[in-house]
């Protein structure tokens, strides 16, 4: 009695025009005529004072969502780049506690919904309910994780929602097409495309396949759909914008830039390239 008690109150106490913020953000690119850009960035890299101001100068380059990345010790869907980005995240003691405790701190200067990317193990092991209930304190707009079973998507996304934020689920190039479709309705906020079979990394070529999977997409769901994995130039987010897409989610080439910085220069070559990417 105690647990269905404290749902209802968290249910009646949620703030449901938090919950929309990324719908809102998707539509009003859409009136605009363009794509959404969303660009990724592992927190701790190289530590979370650099971070904070990444995060700022993304949003204020014309980032419309970012991505991000909660640092884990073994990121099946990452490729090198994000890996060694998460490797030297936590050798300087990032945590997701420290994580959130930056975003927290940002509350009021940061406008753009922020979606945390983290996996199933350390959700579990925090807990779904504190996990969500922090990132809600904190402003987060959203989660994505990415090895999270489909089948434990429910229980999540009703206790993210009771919290005010989406989950949203991913769709790889070989789903099936009916799994498809159920994700598409299970997803909150946007669905997630996965670009390629395989882990995140920069590519010169998209494939082409993308085009019939946004279709595909469409078809079933009225949802925003946003391209990840692979995006990592101008004419990237030109092609699939092409081909129907709502959104572009830049990462690889993103946290390369950002490493390959000058130190004190981080936040500086993150708006440049964001600047870069946002002038489709």
């Amino acid at each position: 009695m105690t647990e269905i008690r404290d749902f209802f109150q968290r249910f009646f106490q949620t703030d449901f025009s938090r919950t929309k913020r990324i719908k809102k953000c998707f539509e009003k690119v859409n009136r605009e005529g363009r794509i959404a850009l969303m660009p990724f960035v592992m927190a701790g890299d190289p530590d979370l004072k650099t971070t904070s101001e990444i995060l700022l100068a993304l949003q204020e380059s014309g980032a419309d969502l970012i991505e991000l990345g909660i640092p884990y010790s073994d990121p099946l869907a990452d490729g090198p780049i994000i890996q060694l980005a998460a490797s030297r995240a936590l050798s300087v003691g990032t945590s997701p506690k420290k994580v959130l405790s930056m975003l927290s701190d940002l509350r009021g200067k940061l406008s753009i919904p922020i979606i945390l990317f983290t996996y199933t193990n350390p959700l579990l092991s925090i807990g779904m309910e504190e996990f969500c209930k922090q990132a809600s304190r904190a402003g987060a707009a959203g989660l994505v994780v990415p090895d999270l079973p489909l089948e434990e998507a429910d229980k999540l996304s009703k206790i993210a929602l009771s919290r005010n934020l989406d989950l949203i689920l991913l769709v790889a190039p070989t789903t099936p097409q009916q799994r498809m479709k159920t994700i598409a309705e299970k997803t909150n906020g946007f669905t997630y495309l996965v670009s390629v079979t395989g882990v995140t990394g920069e590519r010169r070529k998209l494939d082409q396949k993308l085009a019939t999977l946004i279709k595909q997409l469409k078809e079933v769901s009225t949802k925003p759909v946003a391209v990840g994995f692979g995006i990592s130039e101008p004419k990237h987010i030109h092609e699939v914008r092409d081909m129907g897409a709502d959104g572009a989610i830049v990462g690889s080439a993103l946290v390369k830039r950002i490493s390959n910085a000058e130190k004190g220069k981080c936040a500086l070559e993150a708006a440049s390239f964001c600047r870069e990417l946002y002038d489709t």
